[in-house]
C-alpha cells in the first residue's frame, strides 16, 4: 500500500458515511465541518473531505435524493492542489 496511514481514517469515513442520513451539504457539515462543495469541469457538484489530519483529500459525488455516494478520488494534499482530478 502506497499510503498506509490513510487506511484507518478512510475506514472511519466509510463507516460514518454509510450510516449517515445527510440531506444536503449544510447537514453533512454537522459531521464534517470542513467538507467543501466544488464544481468539477463537467458540471458535477462534488464534495471534498479532509482525511487523515488534512493529509489527504477524499473527493465524492453525493446524490442526496438517492442517498448514493460515489468516490471519485483519494488524493494526497499535493495531488489535490494540482487540480487534474477536476477534469
Amino acid at each position: 500500500m502506497r499510503h498506509p496511514d490513510a487506511e484507518e481514517p478512510l475506514r472511519l469515513w466509510y463507516k460514518t458515511a454509510t450510516n449517515a442520513t445527510w440531506a444536503n451539504l449544510p447537514d453533512l457539515r454537522g459531521t464534517y465541518p470542513h467538507a467543501d462543495g466544488i464544481r468539477a469541469s463537467r458540471g458535477d457538484t462534488l464534495t471534498v473531505f479532509n482525511i487523515g489530519g488534512n493529509k489527504y483529500r477524499l473527493v465524492v459525488r453525493i446524490r442526496d435524493e438517492y442517498q448514493l455516494m460515489n468516490v471519485r478520488a483519494v488524493l494526497t494534499h499535493r495531488k489535490y492542489d494540482g487540480g487534474k482530478w477536476k477534469e
